[in-house]
């Protein structure tokens, strides 16, 4: 079985000075960060994390959760990173669902997590050194937990009748049996040369405050994050991405894209989506730069463009602030690309791109299949696509009887290709609803052209898309059905100019109650629900339009928005 190893490694190896990480003014080269990863993975064996356990991270972009990433794939654990700009509600089942040996989180987000210790101090000499670890009862009673099997993956964490399309990329474990999908197997990689702590079994012991050395290799198949991703049924899912997904995805992506050494990717994308640890590991198997900002800011995103970014991902409304910014000067010669996913760019809008030398390639993605499944190509792009699948990756288009359809013809778009997940964390009936003979159900709806370009029609049925956000309806709808006012509750995407679409519910009240005004059903849902949730208006109707057979019908009440 292929196995790799660290690239932060390698790269303090083969180019020790050369620039890996910028942040708010600061930089470590592929030796500092190295030395850096070598201190935390430290810290971690201290606390005991080893092979197969999880740490769940409530962060913005932070250069420690760069440290953490690499340092947890050394000690074969996995990250769960969360959306920090979810409620304190919205965060206790996602990480009840981990089940985690280590909870860390900003000082600043640590309210949101009960218990959640600081990202900020955990790795420094005299907190490791200080000994405040969990007792060792408890210690080892988490990690039992954490080490419970998961019933949705098989021992080779490939989804179920995955069919390898690419030898190179491919698992070197042979597609799962009934019995293993029934059965379920552990995520831990290989253990047969570390201890439970992930250093070599003959190491001398850790003293807290030195630093580590350990470096497991990992197979393509070894579990690397849980990353959760929505749906419309308003719980979310874990989506399972594996050492394998991330590097086959920067492979496809170099070889669409043009090879360009050492590049430096603008990191403003959240690292705890799919896009932002993208970023993260492409630039670390390219031996190129992340240049981290905490948030997107149009006038520092356009300052890092002129101070030689070469990549930057963005999304159609982001895209536009950096626009509006430059005000028509150009991008400098050093900048190469603008990947822009989230949804259909307007025309005008790469138009402006182009007229300033900015080239902006639409791609279209998924969190399951570890970012980029389409991205137009540069010597291609017309913005009038999502562009070809990467190579290595399979998209067809197929009728609701599975049967597939030709060029030009709509369709449930599916997904096949070493970047596909290796399953949902904890939901095995959500995993093999997921798969059909291999591939991955989107439920996207869209076209393949007579060139294979994907054109895509609708970001699944009911999701609302807000600027590369997805909102769940059913979990906004959830929230205000509670309000004592509100009988029942509707919430459905209204086509927005700046953010792509945004939430409008609709409302029935609540016999005897008085009718809240905009500003109190505001106040009442910003109690649960992050803010681009939020809806922009609330629409109150005397009932809510329902078919013969009770099924709320959301296209009449988009017609009432339409026609009113």
């Amino acid at each position: 079985m292929t196995t790799f190893g660290c690239p932060i490694r390698e790269g303090a190896r083969v180019h020790p000075e050369a620039e890996a990480l910028t942040y708010a003014g600061r930089a470590w080269s592929y030796g500092a960060l190295d030395a850096e990863v070598n201190r935390w993975v430290a810290a971690l064996e201290a606390r005991g994390i080893g092979p197969g356990q999880r740490v769940v991270l409530l962060s913005t972009n932070q250069p420690a959760c760069v440290f953490l990433f690499w340092a947890l794939g050394r000690v074969g654990a996995l990250l769960a990173p969360l959306n920090a700009r979810l409620t304190r509600a919205e965060l206790a089942p996602l990480a009840e669902d981990i089940a985690p040996a280590l909870t860390l989180a900003t000082e600043a987000l640590r309210e949101r997590l009960p218990g959640a210790e600081s990202l900020e101090t955990f790795a420094s000499p005299e907190y490791v050194a200080s000994g405040e670890r969990l007792p060792r009862e408890r210690t080892m009673k988490t990690r039992a937990s954490s080490e419970t099997p998961t019933p949705e993956l098989t021992s080779g964490g490939r989804p179920p009748n995955a069919q390898p399309l690419n030898p190179s990329v491919a698992s070197a474990v042979r597609p799962p049996d009934e019995e293993s999908l029934a059965t379920g197997a552990s995520l831990r990689p290989s253990m047969a040369c570390v201890s439970t702590t992930g250093r070599p079994r003959d190491a001398k012991p850790l003293t807290p405050s030195e630093p580590s050395t350990t470096c497991m290799p990992l197979a393509e198949d070894s579990p690397r994050v849980v990353l959760f991703t929505s749906g419309t049924t308003g719980r979310p899912k874990g989506a399972v991405l594996t050492e394998g997904n991330f590097r086959a995805s920067c492979r496809a992506s170099a070889e669409n894209l043009g090879s360009h050494p050492a590049p430096r990717w603008l990191g403003t994308l959240p690292l705890f989506h799919v896009g932002g640890l993208a970023m993260l590991t492409r630039t670390a198997y390219e031996g190129g730069c992340l240049v981290l900002h905490e948030r997107f800011d149009a006038e520092a995103t356009s300052r890092a463009i002129d101070e030689g970014v070469t990549h930057v991902s963005l999304v159609a409304t982001t895209l536009e602030r950096v626009l509006d910014i430059r005000a028509g000067r150009q991008v400098p010669e050093t900048f190469k690309l603008a990947l822009i996913g989230g949804g259909p760019v307007p025309v005008f809008l790469l138009e402006r791109a182009r007229a300033v030398g900015l080239l902006a390639l639409q791609t279209y993605g998924l969190t399951e299949a570890c970012s980029q499944v389409t991205t137009e190509s540069p010597a291609e792009a017309d913005g009038k696509t999502a562009g070809r699948p990467l190579p290595g990756t399979q998209v067809r288009i197929v009728g609701d009887d599975g049967e597939a359809r030709g060029p030009g013809e709509e369709g449930n778009i599916e997904v096949r290709g070493p970047t596909v997940m290796a399953g949902y964390w904890n939901r095995p009936d959500a995993t093999r609803e997921a798969f059909r003979d291999g591939w991955l159900h989107t439920k996207d709806l869209g076209a393949l052209d007579a060139r294979g370009r994907l054109t895509v029609l609708s970001r699944r049925t009911d999701l609302i898309v807000r600027g590369g956000e997805n909102i769940y309806p059913a979990e906004v709808e959830a929230v205000l059905a509670n309000h004592p006012s509100v009988q029942e509750a509707a919430v459905i995407g209204l086509p927005d100019a700046r953010w792509g679409e945004v939430p409008v519910a609709f409302l029935a009240p609540r016999t005897g109650q008085p009718r809240p005004d905009a500003q109190e059903l505001a106040t009442w849902c910003r109690e649960s629900l992050a803010g681009y949730k939020l809806p922009t208006r609330f629409v109150w109707l005397d009932a809510l339009p329902r078919n013969a057979m009770g099924k709320l019908e959301r296209t009449a009440l988009r017609k009432v928005l339409t026609e009113g």
